[in-house]
């Protein structure tokens, strides 16, 4: 099998995040026994999912790991020319749900295993596949915790995310967060008696709003990025029962997206303030008037240093020396951030095609990859 055949076998595996993994992990840790390689399974506490995690070659050193996700957004509400979860080619592109993020990159990296099985590898190459990335980074925070038990652990890595094969070194860090607001019910003719919780919920959204114009205009800059500074963002909110009863309870959901530079414990921080400020304002005797923050998740941004040695291997095994900053985030600052393990990004494909409809990668990018892991290989060799 080739990476347009491992392509689309793994696109055939209709690894929705909020579905199972297990056939697909199932079939590539068969894949790799079939080369002669043992592959770790570490299932979930559910037992619906699992990473997976495999070594080629000596396994009493560091070595270079090859990181991706296997599971891929919804297909719902979009409109697709053909079956997603069915591989097609047109025009030099192969079309199918997760065909640029990121299975394009996995297929390449068990194309290249396979073809690493075959030769004396004086230095290991590591695969691990995680599930759950697209929700948070989720699943891979199980396999990183045991990563950090062990004697020898991977010396560089690679996250195949889709970046066109240009070398990625940094992306944002992540805070997710969902503010709770409590007020006082009441009949609507009579507003005065409750506390409206969806009143609160837009006096701190107005805080957010503020506190992201003060960070565009005095805040720090990062140039590489295509946004240059840290982001706050609304996008969910819930509240209400029905129109005549002033609503004792809403949510929202926010995020920060933070430069390096920046540490998004300050930025909680200063909006719990507001939070208090705001619900200590709205409290009266016998009215109830609360505004939790709480963080629902997070991982942190990566910042890989341009002259490091991982940035000057895939340089090396790419042929380019552009390096770029990536806006969507990855598990790379988790390996680098938890593990201590210098990560870049760099993968086939773009992500101008991920979670759309008729995503693609295009055959010239997969040709691309292999050639990259071709050389890899030799310099593990």
């Amino acid at each position: 099998m080739n990476t347009r055949d491992i392509l689309a076998r793994l696109i055939g595996f209709a690894t929705v995040s909020r579905d199972s993994n297990l056939e697909l992990i199932e079939f590539v840790r068969d894949f790799l026994a079939a080369q002669g390689a043992i592959a770790q399974v570490f299932t979930d506490s559910a037992g619906t999912k699992a990473n997976l995690y495999a070594t080629i070659g000596p396994t009493d050193r560091g070595g270079v790991l090859l990181s991706g996700h296997t599971d891929v957004v919804p297909v719902d509400g979009q409109t697709w020319s053909a079956d997603p979860f069915c591989m097609i080619e047109r025009n030099g592109r192969l079309y199918g749900r997760g065909a640029a993020d990121m299975k394009g990159f996995l297929a390449a990296a068990l194309g290249a295993a396979r073809r690493a099985c075959r030769r004396d590898l004086r230095v290991p190459l590591h695969l691990a596949f995680s599930y759950d990335e697209e929700v948070g980074c989720l699943g891979v925070r199980s396999l990183i915790a045991a990563m950090a038990t062990w004697t020898h652990r991977p010396r560089l890595c690679i996250v195949g995310e889709p970046t066109l094969l240009t070398l990625g070194v940094g992306h944002k860090g992540k805070t997710a967060l969902r503010a709770t607001c409590c007020g006082q019910p009441a009949h609507s003719a009579f507003p005065g008696q409750g506390v409206n919780a969806i009143y609160l919920a837009t006096e701190l959204i107005q805080r957010v709003r503020e506190r992201q114009a003060q960070i565009e205009q005095s805040g720090r800059r990062d140039p590489g990025y295509d946004v240059p500074y840290t982001t706050l963002h609304v996008g969910v909110i819930r509240g209400g029962v029905t129109l005549n009863i002033v609503p004792d309870r809403c949510e929202f959901e926010l995020e920060i997206r933070n430069l390096a530079a920046d540490d998004p414990a300050v930025v909680v921080g200063a909006l719990e303030q507001d939070a208090a400020q705001i619900a200590a304002a709205s409290r009266r005797p016998g009215a109830l008037s609360d505004i939790r923050l709480e963080v629902i998740n997070e991982y942190p941004g990566l910042e890989t240093p341009a002259d490091s040695e991982v940035v000057r291997l895939v340089a090396a095994l790419t042929g380019s020396q552009e390096r770029i900053k990536v806006a969507f985030g990855t598990e790379g600052g988790l390996f680098s951030g938890r593990l201590g393990i210098p990560s870049v990004v760099c993968g086939p494909g773009s992500i101008d095609q991920a979670h759309k409809a008729d995503e693609f990668v295009s055959l010239d990018q997969l040709a691309r990859c292999d050639a990259m892991m071709d050389a890899l290989i030799e310099h593990l060799t």
